[in-house]
């Protein structure tokens, strides 16, 4: 039986680039975001994993879902695979990273293969879009 891991992320394009946080202890970027607690809905899992991560407030009126990713997981047993399901929101505060957070960064396309290959994909359809520099 293959694992899934089932994550919600937020999508902030500005400029032409992502905003990407790297958790501590870790090397690698990823849209901010996490993994469903629970019964949580993807709305709740996005407010509540931005505010863990990044400190601000996503209103949650202007969430709007822009596309959901699947991609294998490297590192991880074969048939893991990662789920991401992507939301813009506006919001409210001064993005900082938190304690879980070692880092921000906003990318361009050019960062793409410093991202895991789900979020690559969304990348790739950003690109397509043209909304990454």
């Amino acid at each position: 039986m293959s694992v899934l891991i089932d994550t919600v992320a937020w999508v902030r394009v500005e400029g032409g680039r992502i905003l990407c946080a790297r958790p501590r202890g870790k090397d690698v970027f990823y849209i901010p975001g996490g993994k469903r607690e629970g019964a949580e809905s993807d709305l709740e899992t996005l407010l509540r994993e931005i505010e863990e991560e990044l400190t601000v407030l996503l209103d949650p009126r202007t969430a709007a879902h822009v596309g959901t990713y699947e991609a294998g997981v490297p590192g991880l047993p074969d048939g893991a695979v990662v789920r991401m399901a992507c939301y813009t929101a506006e919001y409210r505060g001064e993005l900082m990273p938190s304690s879980e957070i070692e880092e921000m960064a906003w990318f361009s396309y050019a960062d793409r293969d410093r991202v895991p290959p789900v979020d690559q994909s969304l990348f790739d359809d950003l690109a397509v879009a043209g909304e990454l520099a």
